[in-house]
C-alpha cells in the first residue's frame, strides 16, 4: 500500500514541474489559457495589446509568467523530493505533503472554478484532487 500513497503525489510534482517549465519556455505563455484568459479581460490579446499605452505589456507578462513558471516547478520539485518512499515511511511527513498538497490542490481549483470557470485547467485541478484523495485512501490504509 505504501506505493499507492506515493505514485499519485509524484504524478502531481511531475505534473507542477512540466506545467511550471512550460510557463517558462513558451514563447507567449499567456495564450496557454488563452480563452479563459481573453474572457476574464473582457477583450482579445489582439485588442489589448493594439494600444499603444499597452506596447510593452507583452514582455511584462513574459516576465510574470516565467517568475510563475519558476515556483511551480520549484514547489513540483519540493512535491516530489518529499514523495520518496524513504522519505514518506515516516507517517508525519505523509500527513504534511497530503496537507500541503491538497491545500494547493483544493484552493487551486477553487480559484479557478470561481475566476475562470472555462479554463482547461479545472480538468488538471479535477485530476489533481483525484490524486490526492487516492494519496490519502492509501495513507489511510498504510502499513
Amino acid at each position: 500500500m505504501k506505493f499507492f500513497f506515493n505514485i499519485p503525489i509524484i504524478v502531481i510534482g511531475l505534473a507542477l514541474i512540466i506545467l511550471g517549465a512550460r510557463w517558462m519556455i513558451v514563447d507567449q505563455p499567456w495564450m496557454l489559457d488563452q480563452v479563459a484568459n481573453e474572457e476574464r479581460l473582457g477583450i482579445t490579446f489582439d485588442q489589448l495589446f493594439n494600444n499603444e499605452i499597452n506596447s510593452t505589456l507583452p514582455d511584462y507578462l513574459k516576465q510574470i509568467y516565467r517568475f510563475f513558471g519558476l515556483w511551480v516547478v520549484v514547489i513540483g520539485l519540493f512535491v516530489f523530493g518529499f514523495s520518496r518512499p524513504v522519505m514518506t515511511s515516516d507517517s508525519r511527513i505523509r500527513v504534511l505533503l497530503l496537507v500541503i498538497v491538497g491545500i494547493m490542490c483544493y484552493s487551486g481549483l477553487a480559484l479557478a472554478i470561481f475566476w475562470i470557470p472555462s479554463s482547461p485547467f479545472i480538468f488538471l485541478g479535477c485530476t489533481m484532487v483525484v490524486l490526492h484523495v487516492a494519496s490519502f485512501y492509501a495513507h489511510i490504509n498504510y502499513k
